[in-house]
């Protein structure tokens, strides 16, 4: 049986201040909104520390009732996780595949997932001349053979778009192979709109199709880890079997009604990140010898091998200067030249801007 190996992640900020004795850290390692959180998000939680004598409410009544409400679907679907990441690892165990499909790169733990419950995976390589863009078509053969398949949308770390009209006739072939299909929604909301991405109006359709949705990006608590699934009714009952009753802690439940709520939030949320994305993509593509993926959401691929410096050797020299970036030389189907940045505020994005221009201003290997 294939053992699922330790893979690192963005975001550990505790580690980069050990090692580097308490310094202060500017994180573009980890996706977050750069709004940080909403104001009646950050008061729900203040004034619901004293809820946290009693346990959670383990059918999450409330928040799977502002889902429902927010996203116009069947609470009856819904699973609430410890972040989206916890209903991966239930989903595998439950379901119990033999064989996985994961497009290659995408997020880590939806390999980790498959194999902690023992399944084989198989990559189906995305090509980097087209942007990473994913052939649908070209996978519908091999469905008779994998039994779940799990697409990013938009995919992490490329940041591509699938819309919900290429992904329906994939799901229909999925389900005449009685294949599972796993949407990662995870980073949705921060298009400007979803309406040609989102696969939720499937759900009720198509029985094999499953939405994993993280809320702890968008609304900048992934401290608290909050996420969802939607699915049929026949396969929610079976997550919520298999996971802990109280797996939602009473602050992440209150913070994610709170969140949904938000709607000047949300709206400030969108715009903000829109421009922030847009300008910054502009000023990293103007720094020579560095390889810009077009960006859809807060993130954006780039490539250093025209530099002549690796992931690794930009991550240490920017580590000494307080920045911490996502190598991403561990992704399968990337090089040891591609990295990974948060879109954060501009003046934020002008700190690494500068850092970059003087690192790679004439290229390492020239």
């Amino acid at each position: 049986m294939d053992i699922a190996i330790p893979f690192e992640h963005g975001g550990n900020i505790y580690k980069a201040v050990r090692q580097k004795n308490n310094t202060r850290f500017i994180d573009y390692s980890a996706n977050i909104n750069p709004l940080g959180l909403a104001s009646n998000v950050r008061a729900a939680i203040v004034s619901s520390i004293e809820d946290i004598i009693h346990y959670p409410d383990p059918d999450a009544h409330d928040l799977k009732i502002a889902l429902s409400k927010f996203y116009q679907i069947d609470a009856a679907g819904l699973t609430l996780g410890n972040g989206a990441v916890e209903l991966l690892y239930v989903l595998c165990h439950v379901i119990k595949p033999q064989r996985a499909l994961v497009f290659a790169p995408s997020f880590s733990e939806y390999e980790r997932a498959a194999r902690a419950c023992g399944a084989n995976v198989e990559y189906g390589y995305l090509d980097e001349s087209k942007d990473y863009t994913i052939n649908l078509a070209e996978i519908i053969p091999q469905l008779k053979k994998i039994d779940i398949v799990f697409i990013g949308n938009p995919n992490n770390p490329t940041g591509t778009l699938t819309t919900n009209r290429q992904l329906e006739p994939f799901i229909a072939a999925a389900k005449q192979e009685n294949c599972l299909v796993v949407i990662d929604e995870s980073f949705i909301d921060f298009l400007p709109e979803d309406q040609h991405y989102s696969c939720r109006q499937f759900v009720h359709h198509y029985s094999n199709l499953i939405i994993l949705h993280s809320l702890t990006k968008f609304y900048a608590i992934p401290g608290l880890r909050l996420g969802f699934t939607l699915s049929s009714p026949y396969i929610a009952n079976l997550l919520h079997a298999a996971k802990d009753p109280w797996n939602v802690n009473t602050l992440a439940q209150i913070a994610g009604v709170a969140a949904l709520s938000s709607l000047d939030y949300q709206a400030k949320t969108k715009e903000v990140v829109q421009l922030a994305k847009e300008r910054f993509f502009a000023d990293l593509c103007a720094i020579k010898n560095i390889k810009c993926y077009q960006p859809t959401v807060n993130f954006i691929l780039l490539n250093l091998e025209k530099a002549g410096m690796t992931a690794a050797e930009l991550k240490y020299l920017l580590f000494n200067k307080g920045i911490l970036i996502r190598d991403c030389s561990n992704y399968p189907g990337l090089s040891p030249y591609d990295i990974r940045l948060a879109v954060k505020l501009p003046e934020q994005n002008s700190i690494i801007l500068a850092a970059l221009k003087e690192l790679l201003k004439d290229g390492k290997s020239s």
